[in-house]
């Protein structure tokens, strides 16, 4: 018989929502408290999914029932929740990325070592079964050598400027679900980066941040990449990539609203992408979930670590840096 694991979910705002409504529906799992410092809002939650939501996390860390807990707070709160996670011995889930330091993330990353405990990243676009069909045909060797990859990822509306001020910009609150995506695509480290980028759909951002980007990645293994990224796209959320090899290729295109096309005599038209990640992902994210679950319960490693997590922050790190500095930068080895 399969225990149970209890869980706890710390942050209730978009994406700790949207995690405790998959727990609440797995087996052999369950969600005993959501901590969130608005509780008192979120009453018709609260009675949605059944489970008591707490204004303080101590409450999560200090239950001895709790067997892991969900990170889903902000990125400059998460170096904090993660140690104290780690200092109680509970497994932690933690949504991206983890902290806007590589100094804080090198010294966290020692204390869950030395805790002993398992710690996965929630970088939920590696579950997609599109793009994990993409991996399977590059790591197979069905299309020889990988050569070239390109990640094309375009949201379907521009956030407000106050979530680009606190999110630690492009870089980090977008395209770095795409650099996790490059490492995991060609299965290799990156060893430079080239960033360009400008405020072209909301020129308000104009000396804070970009919002549209392309950045050249050179691989160890010596293949060549590229993502593009658009804070804006009208047509909807626009999520593609190809991978290129010596062999043949491999490409995972859009979902769309449905997969009839209409033909008549103005043309051929089909349906727009889903709209955004919450309709895109919802299967990645429960199968990113189910595997971590398994980890605590079977003694295995995560399938993302906190490794991935690093390094990808570094191509971040590295973007930013390049962008400034109008070249070609190395990306920090660990």
């Amino acid at each position: 018989m399969t225990k149970e694991l209890v869980v706890g979910v710390i942050g209730g705002g978009r994406i700790g929502k949207l995690h405790t409504k998959n727990l609440v529906q797995m087996k052999d799992v369950r969600v005993k408290k959501v901590a969130d410092l608005f509780a008192d809002k979120m009453t018709d939650f609260e009675a949605e999914v059944g489970v008591p939501i707490v204004a303080d996390f101590n409450e999560i860390f200090e239950d001895p029932e709790i067997d892991a807990v969900f990170i889903c707070t902000p990125t400059d709160t998460h170096v904090e929740m993660i140690k104290r996670a780690a200092a109680v011995k509970k497994h932690i889930f933690c949504e991206k990325p983890i902290s806007f330091s590589d100094e804080e993330t090198i010294e966290t990353y020692e204390i869950v070592k030395e805790a002993g405990v398992k710690f996965q990243i929630g970088v939920n676009r590696r579950f997609d079964r599109n793009f994990s069909q993409v991996r399977e045909h590059v790591a197979s060797g069905a299309i020889g050598d990988i050569q070239l990859l390109r990640i094309d990822s375009r949201d379907p509306e521009a956030p407000p400027l106050s979530y680009v001020q606190s999110s630690g910009g492009l870089f980090f609150d977008m395209m770095i679900h795409d650099f996790d995506m490059a490492r995991f695509i060609a299965g290799s480290e990156v060893e430079e980066v080239y960033a360009m980028g400008d405020a072209l759909v909301n020129p308000d951002l104009e000396g804070v941040d970009v919002d549209t980007a392309v950045v050249t990645l050179k691989f160890e293994n010596g293949c060549l990449g590229v993502i593009s990224n658009s804070r804006q796209a009208v047509y909807g959320y626009d999520q593609r990539l190809e991978a290129f090899g010596s062999k043949g290729a491999s490409a995972a295109e859009n979902e769309l609203q449905s997969n009839v096309t209409l033909s008549d005599a103005s043309g051929v038209h089909s349906q727009k992408p889903l709209y955004f990640f919450l309709e895109r992902y919802n299967d990645a994210y429960v199968s990113e979930v189910d595997q971590f679950l398994n980890a605590i319960r079977f003694d295995t490693e995560t399938p993302v670590n906190f490794v991935d997590g690093i390094m990808a922050q570094r191509l971040a790190f590295a973007a930013n840096e390049s962008l400034k500095l109008g070249q070609p930068v190395k990306v920090k080895k660990l």
